[in-house]
């Protein structure tokens, strides 16, 4: 008679069950003495008869582990007459041997150390079929010098507790395992034995989310969508099985919630590995799904995440994994997209920078630089444009380009802005005090769309010339194009009651977006910035490949078409002396670069006010 088992129990719980599986035949000890017929009983012949006619399967087992004697029960439990395991060793009938600790426990209990030992075992009968059952062994009174060996049938239990484990483990509606079998797959793949015992080592994780799945529940209800999910999982089995082919095993295919599902790779072979399977995913979903005569198309984004499975957690793996479709799905969607640590790394900074913007604020942690802007005729100082800084005390002294888009989005670009409006006016009425003899320069400040719909524009500007005594045509507010063109309702309006107070208007970056000039004639705008792309091709100083010609007239045109309009034009990016010059000669007025000066602090710009010398810097 062969046993099976399926993991230890703890020696030192009597009670608690160990389930164990193995396969080997229960054998005779040649090295004792027939065994005697006796049960182990007294010759009480009531106690012998209710030992035999029992419904419960018992045997007597001696203080050397052998069978003294067994009902019939018992033998029918392992397919043979009670009379017949007489002599056989105990442990090998029921499997005790197969891990130390129950083998440990049996043993205390045969030498009287020990109350109790109760556990489960698999058992396989002669004709072929498997039962559980439920093994107790306790000692008999002293006088008998053994111990009791009583087996429960236990296997309707079993099978209901594997049902319902089942159940508890899988989608109802792909039949898939779900998040709870997943989590414990990924967990019991990442613990230090799974993969020190041998395999590559590497863990893999395709994780998916369906493109437009929303719309097909909102639509044709969620029958219809039960149906497509069903209908994707088949695929996405499908996929597992063939990335297993000629593998130790299949990818774990797992439904985790609504149209998330995941594919889990253990001992992943490297990065070409996850590629080919989110491919072969994406591929195999294209297809059209044909439900009962309804067509549907959908496609998926998926995030791959590859690494050693040593030092990673699962947290941290779905973390990645998240992030990583999250990439997917910004960059447009069906498609898969690679963990890259870099970018991760820029986008934790992102957030970390999201977080303490506000506090930032109120701590006064941003500084303003001021770059000159100067008359292309004499090179004189005409205004500066005011250039926010932020000096973080983890991340260093960080540039616009790095802080401005995360401030429009949570909103704090008001207050920011705002503080920026303020500072920048009460500098330029501290140098028009300090220089009277000078001709006051403007302060140009730059003013995002969020700033006129989220506060009060107008009334913040009038607040803050009022309180400065900065005159309002010494003011200029910087827009982006695409802000502007189009405008309508309250920022035209913003604008407007603006231009009246006699502050400036100022499209920045002008060429890049919609660059409908006939517009900008029924917009309050006074100054045209061109673009620093428009600028660059007249850096040609004699050397290397001439600029293009086109460039030239292109700029030329744009310059006179403006005049036309009463605008005048400021040029960006102004680097070389070569440049100035094609740009003075078509008629440009004020240039902005580093030919005259980077953005600097306010003393600096003092230095610079009734001199040319921002020409030479």
């Amino acid at each position: 008679m062969s046993g099976t088992s399926e993991g230890p129990a703890p020696a030192a719980d009597l009670i608690r069950p160990a389930v164990t599986e193995s396969n080997y035949e229960a054998s005779p000890r040649t090295d004792v003495p027939d065994a005697p017929e006796s049960t182990g009983f007294s010759e009480d012949g009531r106690l012998g008869s209710a030992f035999s006619a029992s419904p419960l399967a018992m045997a007597v087992v001696d203080r050397d582990g052998l069978v003294a004697g067994a009902n019939d029960t018992f033998g029918s439990l392992l397919g043979k007459g009670g009379a017949a395991l007489t002599g056989l060793i105990a442990a090998d009938l029921v499997d005790l041997r197969s891990d130390a600790r129950t083998w440990h426990a049996y043993r205390e209990v045969l030498r009287g150390r020990q109350a109790k030992l109760s556990c489960a075992r698999r058992v396989k009968h002669p004709d072929g079929h498997s039962l559980w059952v439920q093994v107790t062994v306790a000692p008999l009174p002293a006088a008998e010098h053994g111990v009791l060996l009583s087996l429960t049938d236990i296997s309707d239990r079993r099978e209901l507790q594997a049902r319902l484990r089942h159940l508890e483990m899988h989608d109802p509606v792909t039949r898939l395992p779900n998040r709870t079998l997943f989590f414990e797959r990924l967990s019991a793949a990442l613990e230090a034995e799974s993969y020190e015992q041998g395999g590559t080592g590497r863990i893999g994780l395709c994780y998916l989310d369906l493109d437009g799945f929303k719309a097909v529940n909102d639509t044709l209800g969620h029958r219809v969508g039960d149906r497509l999910l069903a209908a994707v999982a088949e695929r996405l089995t499908r996929c597992a099985d063939e990335a297993g082919y000629a593998r130790a095993s299949s990818p774990l295919v797992a439904r985790l919630g609504g149209d998330e599902f995941a594919l889990l790779v253990e001992d992943s072979t490297g990065t070409d590995q996850l590629a080919d399977l989110a491919e072969s995913v994406l591929k195999a979903l294209q297809a059209p799904f044909d439900l009962s005569g309804q067509r549907l198309s959908l496609s998926a984004s998926i995030g791959v995440v590859e690494r050693q499975a040593a030092g990673t957690t699962a947290t941290g793996l779905m973390q990645a994994a998240d992030t990583t479709l999250y990439w997917a799905k910004a960059d447009g969607k069906s498609r898969w997209t690679l963990f890259d640590p870099e970018r991760n790394a820029h986008r934790m900074t992102r957030q970390a920078l999201a977080s303490t913007l506000r506090p930032a604020i109120e701590r006064g942690e941003f500084t303003l630089e001021y770059q000159p802007l100067v008359g292309m005729e004499n090179g004189r100082l005409r205004g500066v444009e005011a250039l926010v800084r932020w000096n973080h005390p983890q991340f260093g002294m960080l540039t616009p380009n790095r802080f401005i888009g995360l401030a429009e989005e949570d909103g704090s670009i008001v207050q920011l802005g705002r503080w920026v409006l303020v500072t920048a006016c009460r500098q330029a009425r501290r140098w028009q005090l300090d220089h009277p003899d000078e001709p006051p320069i403007f302060v140009s400040v730059n003013v995002a769309v969020r700033q006129v719909w989220d506060s009060d524009l107008v009334a913040d500007v009038a607040q803050t010339l009022a309180e400065t005594g900065l005159a309002p045509h010494l003011l200029q507010l910087e827009l982006t194009e695409s802000a502007v063109m189009g405008s309508a309702g309250r920022p035209l309006q913003a604008l407007q009651a603006l231009s009246d107070m006699g502050v400036h208007i100022a499209i920045d970056d002008f060429g890049t977006g919609y660059s409908n000039l006939a517009y900008l004639s029924r917009l309050p705008v006074s100054v045209l910035k061109l673009d620093g792309s428009f600028v660059r091709g007249f850096q040609y100083e004699g050397e290397g490949v001439p600029p293009n010609p086109a460039d030239e007239v292109i700029v030329e045109a744009m310059i006179q078409l403006a005049h036309r309009l009463g605008l005048s034009v400021t040029a960006e990016c102004v680097e070389t002396s070569a440049q100035a010059a094609r740009l003075r000669r078509i008629g440009c007025d004020t240039g902005q670069g580093w030919l005259y000066s980077r953005p600097v602090a306010p003393d600096r710009i003092s230095e610079l006010l009734g001199t040319k010398a921002c020409q030479q810097t």
